[in-house]
């Protein structure tokens, strides 16, 4: 039908407009946190493009279910300020033909959060994970940045170094505070290099500094002058492992090791898609809308359904994780529930246009008894 194919183009385009700003909004927010991150040290400067696109890849199945929703929402509304549903109700159509066409644009969009929530969400987190992993366990000399005052990952250790080498290996007038048992220890040294032991040890070897113990005031205060210092780094060399963490783990391990917290993530997992395909539906009846009226209002409540329903879905994921509810029994009554919510929100506004529905019967109730008092 020409309708069918009109609204499907106006579907595409509004929700290639919804997606682009809730992308960018989305994108932004994440490149500040993680530039702020890079920029405290937490992560390496060198990651943060790829940190960037991880992080957007985790959060996509969740700009996709809300990009349907509001498309649908978006185009209904219009529909009803323009009066096009009017001409569509008194041509003898009824609200359940949108299904069909709402479907045909959805059903892509339902099929790819189901893949980026069951296979390309974990790459992405493992991924992120591995990358902030492998900076954690770098040697504190290699992760301090020219310039700034920065914490060892032990945090018993404040660096400060005025200058790095291309090699990151050898830095230029370091500043140590540590503290340790209660008592403060400050080293400066004019330069410094790593070197590793025969056990494997990593040491960072000060050349040419003083070590300050104590407080300059009480008596065990004590100056050391020195050629050669070494302070540990790490006492073992450690790789680089994955996390073990239920967000990483791929739906074959998931499956596999069922655990609580694995349960837990599963059914978050399965629950994305069936959010994405009712939410689309349920857009259709709430896109109603006075013609005279503003569509603040209805995109108001859309996001209000999307956060009742979102937090709901994560209520009943704590419960199986926390094991007081099976994931047999947790992961499909709240879909039921919006599915029968969609249902009667249907069924509510075909009996609008229909001489049955209840408000009808009411304003026939409410002239009959104006008439008889007026007689």
């Amino acid at each position: 039908m020409i309708f069918q194919r009109a609204l499907r183009r106006e579907l595409l385009s509004t929700a290639g407009a919804v997606f682009t700003t809730l992308f960018s909004i989305t994108i932004t927010v994440m490149l500040i946190r993680i530039l702020g991150q890079a920029a405290g040290g937490k992560v390496a400067s060198q990651d943060v493009v790829a940190l960037l696109g991880f992080s957007a890849l985790n959060y996509l199945p969740i700009i996709l279910i809300l990009t349907g929703f509001i498309s649908v929402l978006l185009v209904l509304t219009r529909t009803y300020q323009d009066s096009e549903m009017v001409v569509w109700f008194a041509s003898g159509m009824s609200l359940t033909a949108w299904i069909r066409p709402v479907l045909t644009v959805g059903m892509p969009l339902v099929l790819l959060i189901a893949v980026l929530s069951l296979a390309v969400t974990p790459w992405a987190n493992r991924q992120s994970a591995e990358f902030r992993e492998r900076f954690e366990q770098r040697e504190d000399v290699s992760r301090v940045s020219p310039g700034r005052f920065q914490e060892s990952s032990s945090s018993d250790r404040v660096f400060f170094v005025e200058g790095l080498t291309e090699d990151v290996s050898n830095v230029k007038n370091v500043f140590i505070n540590s503290v340790r048992d209660g008592k403060s220890s400050v080293i400066v040294a004019r330069e410094g290099t790593t070197e590793v032991d025969a056990k494997g040890d990593k040491f960072l070897v000060l050349k040419n500094g003083r070590r300050y113990d104590g407080t300059p005031s009480e008596p065990e205060f004590q100056l050391m002058e020195f050629e050669r210092y070494g302070v540990l780094i790490n006492s073992q060399p450690q790789g680089a492992t994955a996390t073990s963490s239920a967000r990483a783990l791929s739906l074959g391990q998931l499956v596999d090791n069922p655990t609580p917290q694995n349960r837990g993530e599963l059914l978050w997992r399965i629950a994305l898609p069936f959010m994405g395909m009712l939410l689309m539906l349920l857009g259709i009846p709430l896109g109603f809308v006075n013609p005279r009226g503003g569509r603040s209002a209805n995109l108001l409540l859309a996001l209000l359904v999307f956060v009742v329903y979102s937090n709901m879905v994560s209520v009943l994921q704590a419960a199986v994780s926390q094991e007081r509810m099976s994931l047999m029994t947790g992961w499909w009554p709240l879909h039921l529930l919006t599915a029968v919510l969609v249902a009667f929100l249907f069924s509510w506004r075909i009996l609008m246009n229909s001489r049955h529905h209840p408000l009808a019967y009411w304003n026939a109730l409410k002239r009959s008894l104006f008439h008889r008092r007026s007689a």
